[in-house]
């Protein structure tokens, strides 16, 4: 899950690149069951539409949104609402960006930087959460650390060498190929700046080049390929460079049995060793935004002017430092839940997920402690394209689909158009190991150093669903998380259209068949229902 669907959109732009070269009860007028008759929005989105499409309707604006605004709008308004501390695993979140820095969770019983764990909880100085990765960034892949250790006696051992060979030779592939684009695309753009004279240059100009020069011909080729893929070649320069970028971190690191990223000094095969890392919950690098970014879809200020509104008003943020470069460790997983619950966490949102866990058990019963504790736990479904019911993706809830908790809710991903196309191509899905889907794709929201972006992955989609469970828990704070978990699955809209499963137009399936519910997270049908419950 820690690869940027920016790198999966490069994947497809490389290939054409050269071608050629009242009451709450009275308010849901319309029944849920007759929505799957919605007409298909034959329009492109917005500018505004594109950065809010999420909290859209699907009724009214044939957009498969969560009915965020119709649910402020209608049913919210001025109500305030009680304060909910949703916590938020990832990696690093910049508290001090302008559209979080007021929804951010101060640990009260903690004076800050003076060295002491003034709270006895087993973190000093933890005044916004905890950092369990210190200063690490770079990480193994969960399988690579397995052969890295030589755990020898995991029946996976044998899956994960065939897979580490599989996938080093893959992206050994892919960097030759980038390697070999990037020159190409370099060398083009170096040519057409000398040929016009100046390095910032439109398509018009590069057009309007007549040379018989075959090397200018083939760079005017190149750049007129570019720019059918919508962008320039200044901007198709940084593009390639970030995608080999992506594939070095994956050989260097990832991938790399010689590789270990771990700082802090623990023993990570010991649960109880634990008051490790820091308590510097921000981001190590800009590039370190996928925190920032989850953080803002539950609770960007609302209505503040700025770039994006969050799902969720009454929020506070308290953040955890979990998710490196790489795979996170189950270790730092389960003490997160532990911590977060804790400490006040009504709501967990983890964006995160792998197909091997060595201690997955330390995980689920971290999970279970959340369900006992009455704590709602988010998880987004993973951007493998798979059906988890078949194949495995961690952390889950059960052995065997015999759950161990109630409040647990796994999120699949949507994009912003309704029909056969709406589930988005990377997105898992499973009848039994899904539990509704969200919107996922280009979505966007806060990253680090004020400023905003779209990103996409089920990752997106499961802060959604937090943040409407954050939302429940705000209105309707006397219902249980196990309630609060029905009412989301409860009131999501049923949706019986046949859709493409991952992103293979060969593979169709009816939306119904992809999670539990066949719904989609809808936040104004879940105020309705929670507004009925006793």
């Amino acid at each position: 899950m820690k690869l940027t669907y920016r790198f999966i959109t490069s994947l497809s732009f490389v290939a054409t690149l050269f071608v050629g070269c009242g009451s709450t009860a009275d308010i849901l007028t319309t029944p849920v069951e007759n929505i799957d008759t919605s007409p298909l929005k034959v329009t492109d989105l917005t500018e505004a539409e594109k950065e809010n499409w999420g909290h859209l309707d699907l009724e009214r604006d044939t957009i498969p949104g969560m009915a965020v605004d119709r649910a402020y709008a209608e049913i919210i308004k001025g109500k305030k609402g009680t304060k909910v501390i949703v916590a938020v695993i990832d990696s690093g979140i910049d508290i001090d960006h302008e559209d979080l820095d007021g929804v951010i969770w101060t640990n009260k019983k903690e004076v800050p930087n003076n060295g002491k764990d003034d709270d006895n909880n087993g973190y000093i100085d933890d005044v916004h959460g905890w950092n369990f990765l210190g200063d690490a960034y770079d990480e193994q892949l969960e399988y690579t650390r397995m052969l890295s250790a030589k755990e020898t006696s995991n029946p996976r051992y044998q899956e994960a060498q065939e897979l580490l060979e599989s996938e080093r030779q893959k992206w050994m592939g892919r960097k030759t190929q980038y390697d070999q684009i990037g020159q190409a695309v370099n060398n083009a753009h170096t040519t057409l700046e000398k040929q016009i004279g100046k390095s910032e240059y439109t398509i018009e100009e590069v057009n309007r080049i007549k040379s018989d020069d075959p090397a200018v011909q083939q760079a005017v080729q190149i750049a007129q390929n570019v720019n059918a893929n919508g962008l320039s070649m200044p901007d198709a320069v940084e593009e390639i460079k970030g995608v080999q970028d992506q594939i070095n971190e994956r050989l260097n690191f990832h991938l790399n049995t010689d590789f270990s990223g771990r700082k802090t000094n623990d023993n990570i095969s010991d649960i109880s060793d634990k008051g490790y890392g820091n308590g510097n919950v921000k981001h190590v690098k800009k590039s370190e935004s996928h925190g920032t970014h989850v953080a803002g879809i539950i609770a960007a200020e609302r209505n503040n002017g700025k770039g994006a509104n969050g799902v969720a008003n009454n929020v506070e943020i308290m953040a955890l430092r979990v998710v490196p470069n790489g795979d996170e460790y189950d270790k730092d997983v389960a003490l997160s839940i532990r911590y977060a619950v804790d400490n006040g966490a009504k709501v967990i949102n983890g964006s995160f997920g792998k197909s091997f866990s060595p201690h997955s058990e330390w995980v689920r019963d971290a999970i279970k402690y959340a369900s006992d504790n009455d704590v709602v736990f988010v998880h987004a479904a993973g951007n493998d394209s798979n059906n988890i019911d078949v194949k495995p993706n961690f952390p889950d809830d059960n052995v065997n689909f015999v759950e161990v908790s109630d409040t647990y809710i796994r999120v699949g991903s949507l994009t912003q158009k309704y029909g056969s196309k709406m589930v988005s191509g990377f997105s898992n899905y499973g009848k039994k190991n899904v539990d509704v889907f969200a919107p996922g794709s280009a979505v966007y929201s806060t990253t680090p150093e004020n400023e905003y972006d779209f990103k996409g992955g089920t990752s997106m989609a499961a802060p959604g669903v937090a943040g409407i469970a954050a939302l429940i828990r705000s209105q309707y704070p006397n219902l249980s998380a196990a309630q609060v978990k029905q009412v989301i699955l409860d009131s999501g809209l049923p949706l019986t259209t046949k859709v493409v499963v991952g992103g293979d137009a060969s593979n169709v399936k009816p939306f119904a068949d992809l999670s539990k519910t066949g719904r989609i997270a809808n936040a104004y049908n879940a105020l309705i229902m929670a507004s009925k419950i006793k």
